[in-house]
């Protein structure tokens, strides 16, 4: 059994790291996302862009989730990885 002292550095460490990867787009689950608000011809063209930049079979992209607002536009959050390998 081995103990594991941890000190208030180690986790102010841990929260400055966890934060600069928020900044950066990454969440702590590793996937980058953005949601987007717009009209649905606006709303495809940018999910196909998103498609062109980031292809499916290297970065994993997908629409994470979408819906229809009262005013007929199209929110909707897309995610991928942050890198091909």
């Amino acid at each position: 059994m081995s103990l594991v002292t941890r000190q208030p550095r180690d986790v102010a460490r841990r929260l400055a790291e966890r934060a600069r990867a928020i900044r950066s787009g990454a969440r702590a689950d590793g996937w980058r996302r953005e949601t987007f608000t717009l009209e649905r011809g606006e709303a495809r063209a940018k999910a196909r862009e998103w498609f062109d930049l980031y292809p499916k079979a290297a970065y994993m992209t997908e629409i994470e989730f979408w819906r229809e607002l009262d005013d007929g536009r199209i929110e909707f959050t897309i995610r991928r990885l942050p890198s091909a390998d």
